[in-house]
């Protein structure tokens, strides 16, 4: 009797009107491409991930185009630390030297992209991995000497992952990008984002992350701003109520809109089926960021 107990929490009706509730938001979203960035607690915590790759074929199943693309900070500190090496971090950017680049391309790409396209085929889903190396998908440029091998978009090239979309798959990304030289450079997974949700033109980019949102007071949780336009974003940098790691996410948002993405949403990662939660409810969750002229 325990074991149906959860299964008949919500009465057949009930049920129901979860899936009519849905319906608008699926006939509205059939077609568009959602970008979700996945990182934090997502990524490590096995029943979090199991939930954010049934998501993912959900997407997929009812004619939605999701494209994955994903950090991996934890498990590279944890390589790194394997073989004695101390992570450095200067601005929130991790400073890679040659030794560095080669376990951050390995990890992201056959730990955490296979990990990725893994779990959603295992649920019954396509995908394929791909590197921003790839076919010239992440034209990048190195920011400075102190960093090394770390770069900054310059231009994205998306025909690689129209083609993985047009074979009926999901594209899972890892943020390694070149230069004009070939040379491999190291892109945070938020920039990248955005830079990508932009390219694609994306009607939605999600940011999956360990906060609730964009929060008015960030020692309070339950000061979740639920929605705010980049003009505002700007004014809360400027006076300091947005700081620390959470730069990065809004600026990288207010890029991927000024490129031509419709919206831009934080989440709580941490909350499960929360990319569901936000496309397919009448509520949402988390912050949704809108455009607008930035003066």
């Amino acid at each position: 009797m325990e074991k149906n107990k959860e299964k008949d929490f919500f009465s057949p009706t009930e049920r129901a009107q979860v899936l009519i509730e849905a319906l608008p938001y699926i006939q509205d979203f059939t077609g568009s491409t959602v970008l979700i960035k996945i990182g934090g607690s997502t990524l490590v915590d096995r029943d979090l991930f199991h939930h954010f790759a049934e998501d993912m074929v959900l997407l997929h199943s009812v004619g939605i185009k999701p494209v994955v693309v994903h950090g991996g900070g934890p498990q590279i500190g944890e390589r790194l630390a394997a073989i004695g090496k101390e992570s450095t971090f200067i601005d929130g950017l991790r400073v890679t030297d040659k030794e560095t680049l080669t376990i951050v391309k390995k990890v992201l790409r056959e730990e955490v992209g296979k990990g990725i396209v893994t779990a959603i085929v295992d649920l019954g889903g396509k995908a394929v991995s791909i590197s921003g190396e790839e076919n010239n998908l992440i034209l990048a440029e190195q920011r400075n000497e102190k960093l090394g091998y770390v770069g900054d978009v310059k231009e994205i090239s998306t025909p690689v992952i129209d083609q993985i979309i047009s074979d009926g798959c999901i594209p899972v990304i890892s943020t390694i990008g070149k230069d004009e030289n070939g040379q491999g450079l190291n892109i945070n997974a938020d920039t990248a984002a955005g830079a990508l949700g932009g390219a694609l033109q994306a009607e939605k980019v999600i940011y999956l992350s360990d906060v609730p949102g964009l929060l008015l007071d960030k020692d309070d949780p339950q000061s979740l701003i639920s929605e705010i336009s980049n003009q505002e974003i700007l004014a809360m940098i400027e006076t300091g109520g947005i700081s620390d790691g959470m730069i990065p996410k809004v600026t990288s948002c207010i890029e991927a809109l000024k490129l031509g993405a419709q919206r831009a949403h934080l989440l709580d990662g941490r909350i499960h089926h929360a990319v569901l939660l936000e496309l397919f409810t009448d509520s949402g969750i988390g912050t949704m960021i809108i455009g607008g002229e930035i003066e």
